[in-house]
């Protein structure tokens, strides 16, 4: 579907397009769409009609199961726990959290394409969720990012890390 203001295009400024974007697209396909001129791979027509009929290669997401450890100075430990509710209620697919005075572990799932998106996610979330969190100026100390098979797995032969429950914020 083409929208354009009515009359001749203006010489010298790129025309617009509005695109409807299906699902199916990724960010790197609509930041593409609207090309400013022959030279730009998405400019012209002969470049969106490339990107319309290539089949799309996009990586399916998948579940990892993240342990992120963090520490640092002696908080009291109605702020810390405090501050770990306040996180699993921002970020709703939060396990479980164990915690003391000067370190903490927290136990959830991340949907990632791949480990080192998992990774990079985890380790801005203490970060990220600090001050609005009201968390500890703590910083991550250890992380461990394991697939959803792998996690079950170690959990099904007794060597990995019980399942948590029960879920929610617990002292160590």
């Amino acid at each position: 579907m083409r929208r354009g203001r009515p009359g001749p295009v203006t010489r010298g400024t790129g025309e617009r397009t509005l695109v409807s974007v299906g699902n199916d697209m990724s960010i790197s396909d609509i930041n593409g769409i609207a090309g400013d001129g022959p030279g730009d791979p998405a400019g012209g027509p002969e470049g969106r009609q490339d990107r319309q009929t290539r089949p799309q290669e996009r990586a399916a997401s998948r579940l990892w199961h993240i342990t992120l450890s963090v520490s640092g100075p002696e908080t009291p430990l109605s702020e810390v726990r405090r501050g770990l509710e306040q996180l699993a209620h921002d970020h709703p697919f939060l396990l479980t959290s164990r915690y003391a005075t000067d370190h903490a572990e927290i136990r959830y799932w991340e949907e990632a394409r791949d480990l080192h998106d998992a990774a990079a996610i985890a380790l801005r979330l203490w970060g990220e969720h600090r001050s609005t969190a009201g968390l500890p100026p703590w910083e991550t100390v250890g992380l461990e990012v394991i697939d959803r098979a792998t996690y079950h797995q170690r959990v099904a032969e007794g060597y990995g890390p019980p399942p948590a429950v029960p879920v929610g914020v617990h002292p160590f």
